[in-house]
């Protein structure tokens, strides 16, 4: 049960905006980009935070500027931007396969440091061709499964004979393991996430020695989500080198009401418009499907929390409407405008060409979303 919201007051000094409109508080953004790269520096642990959920070229070098050492990306496109905006250092957690990807991808080797990842010997056996072509060692990456059930093959004997065959290739170098524990958001209480945490690591480190054991040096164990990285100082001193939280960035509904932060995180909301009171116990908001996003959380209904009205359900969504269901829907005014936490911050971004930076209520810079829609 989440805590009533402490925005009341806030939200009345606010400017009126143009909605639907997107807003990330900036000195928010700055407390929980430094507060990560710090627990990541206590825990000697290098933070490579995965820019799929800002899509900023600006907030990356941000995060970079806090002590991050690199960034993740999901896609080929991710790393184009970033490179181009002068990244140096980043890994494309997702496999890059195809005579087309692989040409821009010797494109981009040339302008910064690329580390690759994949759970398949064919993948990698491509790579290795492109390798030899180019006459360069592609750095790898082997995914691990540590419970999401998505990429990777078991921990242990399972991905030590992998890397094995991997390593057997030639101008392919694996220099690390990772995992991503996403399955993580699936739990509200901070011990089974704090179990999860350690799990992983113990799931990549048993893993590295199966595969050390064959003569191959592993240099980087690497630790993926945002709920995991909460409890970074667990596996201080364990031999995880790396982690790669994402949304820690913005905070979002599903983060808040599982109790993962508190409300003081919470960068992003959503701006919209009551537009229609069509009968009792419901208003319309100019919010719809392409503003929200469709996704729901198991801890709260609807698609999304009306900050200083959370009795009130985001019950559907249209592209453009929010149908909402209000116990009386004679406190809201056509025109008035209403704070939505989204349920998934990553998924509203791309949703977006740019957000709306503010500081004390007020807007301050626009935040452009970089590489929205760059899935290839």
């Amino acid at each position: 049960m989440i805590a009533k919201s402490p925005f009341g007051e806030w939200t009345n000094a606010m400017e009126q905006w143009d909605t639907p409109a997107v807003l990330i508080d900036l000195d928010v953004l700055d407390r929980n980009l430094r507060d990560t790269a710090n627990a990541a520096a206590r825990a000697g642990v290098k933070l490579r935070p995965h820019t799929k959920t800002h899509k900023s070229v600006w907030i990356a070098k941000e995060q970079l500027r806090y002590g991050a050492t690199g960034i993740t990306v999901a896609k080929l496109g991710e790393a184009e931007v970033m490179a181009d905006a002068g990244v140096k250092d980043i890994l494309i957690a997702f496999p890059v396969i195809g005579e087309r990807k692989l040409e821009r991808l010797g494109r981009l080797m040339d302008k910064a440091k690329i580390t690759l990842s994949t759970d398949d010997l064919e993948v990698a056996r491509q790579l290795s061709a492109f390798g030899v072509k180019q006459g360069r060692d592609m750095l790898l990456y082997v995914d691990v499964n540590t419970g999401l059930n998505r990429c990777g093959k078991e921990p242990g004997e399972q991905t030590a004979e992998l890397v094995r065959h991997i390593s057997d290739l030639p101008n392919i170098r694996v220099t690390g393991l990772m995992t991503h524990s996403g399955h993580t958001y699936g739990f509200n209480d901070s011990e089974a996430i704090r179990e999860a945490a350690k799990q992983e690591a113990e799931s990549l480190l048993l893993t590295k020695r199966k595969i050390e054991e064959s003569g191959i040096t592993i240099e980087e164990i690497s630790v993926g989500s945002t709920p995991t990285s909460k409890f970074v100082a667990d596996i201080a001193g364990t031999g995880v080198t790396e982690m790669r939280p994402g949304a820690y960035v913005f905070g979002d509904g599903t983060q808040w009401t599982m109790g993962l932060i508190g409300q003081q995180q919470l960068a992003m909301t959503v701006v919209a418009t009551v537009v229609g009171k069509p009968r009792p116990g419901t208003i319309i908001i100019d919010a719809g499907s392409k503003t929200l996003s469709s996704d729901v959380s198991k801890y709260h209904p609807g698609y999304g929390i009306l900050l200083g009205h959370e009795d009130a359900v985001i019950e559907r969504l249209s592209e453009e409407h929010g149908i909402v269901t209000v116990p009386d829907n004679g406190k809201f005014e056509i025109g008035e405008q209403v704070r939505i936490v989204p349920n998934h911050c990553c998924v509203v971004t791309n949703l977006h060409d740019r957000l709306n930076g503010i500081r004390g209520g007020s807007f301050e810079k626009w935040l452009n979303v970089d590489t929205r829609g760059l899935v290839r």
